[in-house]
């Protein structure tokens, strides 16, 4: 089998040509730290093209397998096959000095990485190209990314979803295309260097018990205790620390790991001993006593009161038909004013231009803007949003027109844009583009609905059925000069967060239950995974940051986009490109929150000229020196 058609000519591939080894895992679940491996498919495939070794098999893996309605791989049907260690080597051979290829391959490689260090072996990987961040880059004009949707696109034959054999020789047929389609646009590819933040210390903990009351402020002194109080800790105690921590959160009490304006009451038996928290304390106000009176007040911890659970309501069986037929906009949005509650949709897909932007000169396209200044960039990119368009920070499949800044013309990109022959138009050209420029391309039929700075939008969800996970998916230019970390805080009432644990970032980038993960698809994108439904009541909210690594600051970075999806392999059903200044060093680029029986996204693009520390200690983060 060759990877490549005869046609794409081989000595012209340069970043493109690797020894690849293309991979699929069925899984018993989702968690890889839990769950386990049921089969797996693994094709390597040289530089030129060709096949140079295939390797399919069933595992036992020990347990329930999980979701046979999915995958297919009864207990009877595993049984009798071999365990991971016993095919471990063979797989690592094939791995050795290879790219690893996977659709959504952080997933395919987590769950390796874990068998193999269950079998006590490395998992010899350095490199992995995921064909689902490929394709974001590329962005063909398909209604989602999943493997079946991409193959059709690309017309490769499928035959057994969700079999690891048919799925890895599917896997071959897109990344060929998608590779074609890279090379065709000078696209690099999304190359993630491994382990990325994989290592054992960055296992997630088990998560804390959430505490289940609201903070009712600080201690009134002399007062007694309240549910939902959040209390520090700091210094030597008489009692094992872990037994006063457990004390406390049995009586109701949010017992945190850092002092802050919200902070009810530190308690220390030094308070004069300078540590971090009694500094703090002591600059915030906070009440302080000592461990004898917290262990008497903890004897009659007045009752608080519990956090508000909110559910997602469904939508009237009248509307779902509505939205099927397409009178509905699957995606309700304002900049301003707060938008009705609900627009759920029965399965989500990818929205039509949104009537704000029906009729605008720019509505359904999508423009690249190069050159210029960072101030008139930016100017540039609202206007385009201002028109209705998509201001677009990567050449892609979907950008139909470019805009020239002076300097543009220097611009890496331009060689590749004149070969494409996409219309190019000086500055003025946005002052009033022409009705008749939207006949010289031809526009998608469906598109992501644009977000302005500060536009909101309710985040759909299914009448009945499991709500989907949410993915926050950031992308910006490429730079080898700098990078660029997204992180995210997940916070209570108070804008603060309950444990240090629920800052997710590239050393912990995961929540403690797992609900919010931090995934990387490439050095120029990265992702924020939400499951909305299975975080506790006390979050009330999620920030998602981004912050430049080194001297460099978001002027020289330029925008960045950020896109809401649901579902890994999801269309964006909503888009944003974000700018900052000139001299910021971090940038809050969205909020998802809570308001009544739904989850909303507001799109910030506020920067800040401090670093990610400074950031994380607003939002009650404890950051060692």
């Amino acid at each position: 089998m060759s990877l490549l058609s005869p046609s794409f000519d081989m000595p012209a591939m340069g970043d493109y040509a690797y020894d690849w080894a293309l991979v699929d895992v069925e899984t018993s679940g989702l968690v890889a730290r839990r769950d386990r491996v049921l089969s797996v498919a693994v094709i390597t495939i040289g530089p030129d093209g060709e096949q140079t070794g295939e390797f399919s098999t069933l595992l036992d893996p020990g347990c329930d397998p999980g979701p046979v309605e999915v995958h297919g791989l009864t207990a009877e049907r595993l049984r009798g096959a071999p365990t991971f260690d016993q095919v471990a080597g063979r797989i690592g051979a094939m791995l050795q000095d290879r790219v690893l290829v996977a659709h959504n391959a952080q997933f395919d490689y987590d769950f390796l990485a874990h068998e193999f260090a269950r079998a006590r072996m490395w998992l010899p990987v350095s490199q992995r190209l995921c064909t689902l961040a490929l394709n974001r880059q590329v962005d063909p004009p398909t209604d989602d990314m999943k493997l079946g949707t991409l193959a059709a696109h690309y017309g490769v034959p499928q035959q057994r979803a969700h079999d690891a054999s048919d799925d890895t020789r599917v896997l071959a047929g897109i990344l060929r295309a998608s590779l074609r389609e890279a090379a065709r646009l000078d696209l690099p590819l999304p190359l993630v260097t491994c382990p990325p933040r994989a290592e054992s210390q960055f296992t997630p903990k088990p998560p804390k018990t959430p505490c289940a009351y609201r903070n009712p402020g600080r201690m009134a002194p002399g007062g007694p205790l309240r549910q939902g109080m959040k209390i520090a800790i700091t210094g030597e105690t008489s009692h094992a620390r872990a037994e006063l921590a457990g004390r406390a959160v049995s009586a109701g009490l949010n017992l945190v790991g850092s002092v802050s304006r919200h902070t009810s009451v530190l308690v220390t038996n030094e308070p004069a001993s300078g540590s971090a928290k009694a500094r703090r304390a002591l600059t915030e106000g906070v009440p302080v006593i000592d461990e004898q009176t917290f262990l008497r007040l903890l004897a009659d911890v007045r009752p608080g009161t519990a956090h508000e659970t909110t559910a997602v309501k469904g939508a009237p069986a009248a509307e779902l038909e509505a939205e099927r037929a397409g009178s509905v906009e699957p995606v309700s949005t304002t900049a301003s004013a707060a938008p009705a509650p609900g627009a759920p949709v029965p399965a989500p897909r990818r929205p039509k231009p949104s009537a704000g932007a029906a009729g605008k000169p720019l509505a359904g396209r999508r423009v690249l803007v190069l050159g210029g200044a960072h101030a008139d960039a930016v100017a540039a990119r609202a206007r385009v949003v201002e028109l209705g368009g998509s201001a677009a920070v990567n050449l892609s499949a979907s950008v139909t027109d470019v805009v020239l800044l002076p300097e543009g013309q220097g611009d890496r990109r331009m060689k590749r844009i004149t070969a494409l022959g996409l219309p190019v138009h000086d500055p003025h050209w946005l002052a009033s583009p022409a009705a008749a420029d939207r006949n010289a391309v031809a526009l998608r039929p469906w598109e992501p609905h644009v977000m302005p700075r500060g536009g909101v939008i309710d985040l759909p969800m299914p009448h009945g059925g499991p709500a989907p996970e949410w993915y926050v998916t950031a992308g910006w230019a490429p730079r080898s000069d700098c990078g660029i970390d997204v992180v995210a805080f997940l916070l209570d009432e108070d804008e603060q967060v309950t444990f240090d644990e629920d800052f997710v970032f590239y050393g912990a980038p995961e929540s403690p239950a797992g609900t919010v993960r931090l995934l990387t698809g490439g050095p120029a994108e990265q992702t924020i995974a939400l499951d909305l439904a299975s975080l506790p009541p006390a979050t009330r909210k999620i920030v998602i940051a981004a912050a430049v690594d080194g001297a460099a600051t978001f002027g020289t970075v330029g925008a960045i986009q950020i896109g809401a999806a649901p579902g890994s392999s999801g269309a964006p059903l909503a888009r944003a490109t974000l700018d900052a200044a000139t001299t910021e060093r971090t940038m809050l680029l969205a909020e998802i929150y809570r308001r009544g029986p739904v989850w909303r996204l507001r799109a910030v693009g506020q920067g800040y000229d401090h670093g990610l520390d400074a950031l994380a200690r607003g939002y009650g983060v404890t950051i060692a020196d």
